[in-house]
């Protein structure tokens, strides 16, 4: 490489680098796309907590719920790059791409990763009226009773709608999508007997396992959970190559430089694996995830060709 090669290098790299030492200058405003006091916020608001100790600036929260996070997306996308606007999403913001045709913005091309926080292991639950009490048995059920079956889901491009068409996909049954406009009614219906299946957090569901209410026949995610390790997962009782993780991520405008990202990605993973917080976390139902920049992007990547491939399968539209 030769020194004017060289030069050149340091010189194109002196504005990322001038950025990344002059980040943050002011409170760093993170825009949640959910409403308050579920997984996004929750996420979110333990981040903004940390921020002033290892950033030297405070953070605050702002709630922007609405299709699917296309609203607080465009309100990221179009803002300043410089780390002091980030996004907080979860894995339906991976169907916006296939399941929105007019968005205001790209989410692959106008927004980067700067870390997934948390997965969020979900179960699959059925009501006791429901004969089944694995996911071999449910299948069996099923595809002698095609579309006799109904499962609720918190709505269209849900986690919960997103878990129950992949099971249908893999597992070759006919169940009849029932929506409603969050996790709380569907479940109160599931609980009345009204519907019959949903998949849900952990925490939300093991008391009412506990007390008979509700069967949990599986665990969603690609391995079992820590906060109930003997719950097998989907593919161990049945679906190979079933995995549904539940995760909430932490997004910034495309041109952030990447020292910037760099910092913030390191601020969320001394967050998340600090030994209280991983505490705290599980008993919210929450595993830390914050890996680095690189496999972060890959991951939500990847998570957006798989997510495009059951929206295209399933037929999936937004509301």
């Amino acid at each position: 490489m030769t020194q004017r090669l060289i030069a050149l290098l340091i010189f194109l790299a002196l504005p990322a680098y001038a950025a990344a030492q002059a980040f943050p200058s002011k409170p760093i405003r993170i825009i949640a796309t959910a409403t308050v006091g579920g997984g996004v916020d929750a996420s979110s608001r333990i981040i903004a907590q940390s921020l002033q100790d290892l950033l030297g600036q405070p953070g605050v929260v702002e709630n922007r719920p609405g299709s699917g996070g296309a609203v607080g997306g465009d309100i990221v996308a179009k803002s300043a790059p410089d780390g002091h606007t980030l996004l907080a999403i979860s894995i339906s913001y991976a169907v916006l791409p296939s399941s929105h045709k007019n968005l205001p913005f790209s989410p692959e091309r106008d927004l980067v990763p700067v870390a997934v926080m948390v997965n969020a292991p979900n179960v699959l639950v059925s009501h006791p009226s429901l004969p089944v009490k694995s996911v071999k048995e449910l299948i069996a059920y099923a595809k002698k009773r095609p579309g006799e079956i109904n499962y609720a889901s918190s709505g269209s491009a849900s986690p919960s709608h997103l878990a129950t068409e992949t099971l249908k996909l893999l597992a070759g049954i006919d169940l009849t999508h029932v929506p409603y406009k969050g996790t709380v009614p569907g479940m109160t219906d599931v609980i009345a007997g009204r519907v019959s299946l949903m998949f849900a957090s952990i925490i939300s569901t093991r008391h009412l396992a506990e007390g008979g209410r509700i069967r949990i026949l599986a665990t969603a995610g690609a391995k079992r959970a820590a906060a109930a390790p003997e719950i097998p997962t989907i593919a161990e009782a049945g679906v190979p190559g079933y995995a549904v993780d539940v995760w909430y991520a932490l997004l910034a405008p495309a041109a952030t430089p990447r020292p910037v990202l760099e910092r913030l990605n390191q601020a969320v993973a001394k967050t998340l694996h600090a030994p209280d917080m991983t505490r705290k976390l599980g008993a919210m139902g929450l595993e830390p995830v914050a890996e680095g920049v690189a496999p972060t992007d890959a991951y939500l990547k990847s998570e957006i060709r798989k997510w495009a491939r059951v929206v295209s399968a399933a037929k999936i539209t937004a509301d």
